[in-house]
This record gives structure tokens, C-alpha cells and sequence, in this order.
């Protein structure tokens, strides 16, 4: 005599049940990580531009750039010192002005929101500022 084969259809819905389960677990864990990568993109973003800008300033006797573009235009030499000057991780461009209103400059993303001066703002002085609290 043979022994059925294959599953019964309560072992599959119950495997299905697991599944989803596991599946619903996943995203939950993976939900919100999106805005923190964001984020840490802009956050590298703006030390990027802060080490381009002090390189700048260096080689132009401490003149700082007028514009974050200048760091894409090459110089007599032909070489820029940011290939591209690339949007946040929302999609919004980087605010630069020199001089600035707190250091030599204001370097920041607008943040999530992409409103200046929310709480969401990321400066390239936020680490220093912090380093110096604690």
C-alpha cells in the first residue's frame, strides 16, 4: 500500500501562516530605516563638501568659496575639487553661505522636512558641536 504524497492543505495553510509571520517581522524590523539611511547619506554628503571647502580655502589663501558650485568648476589646472554637487537624500540642495551666521560658513540639508532652521536640519558642525558637550 502507498502513503499519500505531498502536503495536506492544513500543513500548507500552516506553513503559509509561518511564513507570513516571518515575512510581517521582517518589514517591520526594516520599516523607518529608510530616513536613516537618508540621513547618514547626507551626513557623508556634508563632510565631503566641508573637507572640498577647507581644501579650497587652503589653495586660495584662505578665501572661502562664494558657492558651493565653485567646488564643481575646474580650476586653471582643470581639476574640481567635487565632481558633482548632488541633492540631499530628500532631494534638496545643500545650503551654503559664506560667511556663515555661527562659524567661516554654513554648510546644512534642510532634512526631511526641507524647511532651514527645523529641528531636522543637518550641519557639518552638528559632530563638533556635540563633541564639545559632552
Amino acid at each position: 500500500m502507498k502513503a499519500n504524497e505531498g502536503f495536506s492543505l492544513l500543513e500548507l495553510i500552516l506553513v503559509m501562516v509561518i511564513m507570513s509571520i516571518l515575512a510581517g517581522m521582517v518589514a517591520f524590523a526594516v520599516a523607518g530605516r529608510g530616513n536613516q539611511a537618508r540621513e547618514t547619506r547626507a551626513r557623508a554628503d556634508l563632510s565631503t563638501y566641508q573637507n572640498a571647502i577647507e581644501a579650497f580655502a587652503l589653495e586660495h589663501q584662505d578665501k572661502y568659496p562664494k558657492s558651493i558650485s565653485e567646488l564643481a568648476t575646474p580650476n586653471k589646472k582643470g581639476i574640481s575639487y567635487i565632481l558633482k554637487i548632488k541633492p540631499d537624500g530628500w532631494g534638496n540642495a545643500y545650503v551654503y553661505s559664506y560667511p556663515g551666521k555661527k562659524n567661516k560658513y554654513d554648510l546644512y540639508s534642510m532634512g526631511a522636512d526641507g524647511i532651514s532652521g527645523t529641528e531636522d536640519d543637518l550641519s557639518v558642525w552638528d559632530d563638533a558641536e556635540k563633541e564639545s558637550a559632552q
